[in-house]
């Protein structure tokens, strides 16, 4: 498959865009109508089994930022940072008022947070298109308020794991501690060149990361609009190459993983997510950390590594926390 998109996005005409973005690049009813897991059935044991064996210096890099009331959130649809509370203190042990025999005292806390407000995946129950969720099915009867009762995040707790690849596209483009500029789009053209010059390989199964150094200059100089605010990403015609690639999953630095604002002179909202997410089935994660695993792949020379990103198994979730681990 060639690098160059044949998407052409038509600027004044987003919906008509992704109609035929979708038309030409689906994967529903690929892995049956039962289907719960999306591209992460490109992964299997054997890959997982092969992965393992990138593990040589058994240095571990958590691609995770914290989670505490200093976070990115600015309460955009009641998104708020994680609310850290504690029920039992030392205070509380010295006191002696904790009721227990013998001496023993202890510290308890609570954590109260939308799933999705630090590093996080979105799963396959996040995006609709025009009331569908992935693999046809209608929106109504996938997610309610009792949760998503098909595809919940819990259905992969035991597959987001395997062969990660970081495409440093803010290097390859900007040299080393680059960071591309707001509004950016990345292109296929970009991803494929990326890999090219750093010797790495990108197909069936992998776990994409793409750096665009937009974390970085947020750690540097503050919070700003990172939470929804302009960004680089992904181009909406990256949909051909998410698709062609075979990948399993892909994650960004940023908040939204696609090119914010969107490529439209009209009015529009993540199109990408529109059509990767209800279908190709592919799940995404945003807000990771990639800046020590960076640094440590250009001065290693590889970009490859096994990723162990497993989300917490909770039942009908639609995202989920995640400290995702890379082992080199």
């Amino acid at each position: 498959m060639g690098c160059h998109s044949m998407i052409n996005v038509d600027r004044n005409d987003p919906e008509g865009t992704i109609a035929r973005i979708v038309a030409a690049h689906s994967n529903v009813g690929r892995w049956g109508e039962d289907d719960v897991l999306g591209t992460v059935n490109f992964v299997d044991d054997a890959m997982r089994a092969d992965a393992a064996g990138l593990i040589r210096r058994g240095v571990t890099f958590s691609l995770s930022q914290s989670f505490d009331m200093d976070g990115p959130q600015k309460g955009w649809r009641r998104r708020t940072n994680p609310v850290h509370t504690m029920l039992d203190t030392g205070t509380d042990a010295a006191l002696g008022n904790q009721g227990f025999p013998h001496g023993i005292g202890g510290a308890d806390d609570v954590i109260a947070m939308p799933l999705q407000c630090s590093t996080q995946w979105d799963g396959l129950g996040h995006i609709f298109d025009h009331g569908m969720a992935w693999n046809g099915r209608k929106a109504e009867e996938v997610v309610t308020s009792d949760g998503d009762l098909v595809t919940g995040i819990q259905h992969m707790a035991d597959r987001l794991a395997g062969r990660g690849v970081l495409l440093d596209v803010a290097r390859h483009l900007a040299g080393p501690g680059g960071e591309l500029e707001d509004g950016f789009a990345i292109t296929a053209e970009h991803l494929t060149a990326t890999a090219e010059a750093q010797g790495a390989s990108v197909g069936r199964g992998d776990f994409v990361l793409v750096r665009t150094g937009r974390l970085a200059r947020a750690k540097r100089e503050g919070w700003g609009e990172y939470a929804g605010g302009p960004s680089a990403g992904l181009s909406l015609t990256t949909a051909e190459w998410l698709h062609g690639t075979e990948i399993a999953a892909i994650a960004t630095d940023t908040w939204g993983f696609e090119v914010r604002p969107n490529e439209f002179d009209v009015p529009a909202f993540q199109p990408l997510h529109q059509v990767v997410i209800p279908h190709l089935g592919l799940t995404i994660g945003e807000m990771w950390d990639l800046e020590a695993l960076a640094d440590d792949c250009a001065a290693d020379g590889r970009y490859e590594f096994f990723l162990a990103a497993p989300p917490l198994p909770i039942t009908g979730a639609v995202g989920s926390p995640v400290n995702p681990l890379a082992f080199k």
